[in-house]
């Protein structure tokens, strides 16, 4: 729905509708049939999008598109709300942004393996200088070389104890993407580019879940400070899961999520 850049249009629904936000190198695809389903039969239907330099969106005509503004408009005109809303990494970043920014709109968050940011400017410096050499990387290399060294980062090993075919289906989803998209992203929408959301937590009151691996032991550490922030912050560690808890774990995550969006 079309709205103004400070006010989210409320719409009175009477099931549940939230709205899923993927990572870095994801789309709108890669959260899997097996999660798609399973949501809308508990009687929550997902509203997927793809975020800028992702999926359908993948290329862009300016570096406008690969703003916090722009993805922020690309959550906001995807979901009718209030809702709720799901962020996995980058994509659960940019939900605290929306949430942060539009409190009434948000009826429940999730996010998953997600953080608020560098705390100081001199780390998004840092972080800023090491995304654009990586983004260069990608506009020399080509999607391929960057994926295949992507998934072999050790945020990612337990990965490999995933179903193949589960796997296999994510890195044909994320070759998909453009050389132009993932670096536009990195360079716009890193975690280097965006601003520090932790002295906000305490602002944020709506109900909040914080879903991390048991096996991702920085986002467990950053679960933890995030839920002592949060007036209403739940943090759920979930056993023999490492960063992607959707793909690695999808029941745990889809009994974790349907419970928690559910209820009153």
């Amino acid at each position: 729905m079309a709205t103004d850049s400070s006010t989210v249009e409320r719409v009175v629904i009477s099931t549940c509708y939230p709205v899923l936000v993927h990572g870095f190198t994801g789309s709108s695809h890669s959260w899997g049939e097996r999660l798609v389903d399973g949501l809308a039969s508990a009687g929550c239907p997902p509203v997927l999008l793809d975020l800028p330099g992702h999926g359908r969106n993948k290329t862009a005509q300016h570096a406008k598109q690969f703003s916090l503004g722009s993805a922020l408009s690309a959550v906001e005109n995807a979901g009718q709300w209030p809702a709720g809303l799901v962020g996995y990494s980058m994509g659960g970043r940019l939900a605290l942004h929306f949430a942060a920014k539009h409190p009434d709109a948000v009826r429940r968050l999730v996010l998953e393996s997600a953080s608020p940011g560098l705390a100081s400017e001199a780390e998004r410096r840092l972080r800023q200088e090491s995304d654009d050499e990586l983004a260069r990387s990608i506009e020399l290399d080509g999607v391929e070389g960057f994926i295949d060294r992507w998934q072999r980062l050790p945020l990612f090993e337990s990965q490999s104890g995933a179903d193949e075919i589960v796997r296999s289906r994510l890195r044909a989803l994320r070759l998909e993407n453009s050389e132009e998209g993932l670096a536009g992203a990195l360079r716009g929408l890193g975690t280097g580019a965006l601003p520090s959301l932790w002295d906000a937590l305490p602002a944020i009151h709506m109900p909040t879940l914080l879903l991390v691996g048991a096996l991702d032991p920085k986002f467990v550490a950053i679960g933890e400070r995030m839920a002592a922030a949060l007036p209403n912050g739940r943090l759920f560690v979930v056993p023999g899961a490492g960063h992607a808890v959707h793909l690695e774990r999808p029941d745990a995550w889809l009994e974790a999520v349907v419970d928690f969006l559910a209820a009153s």
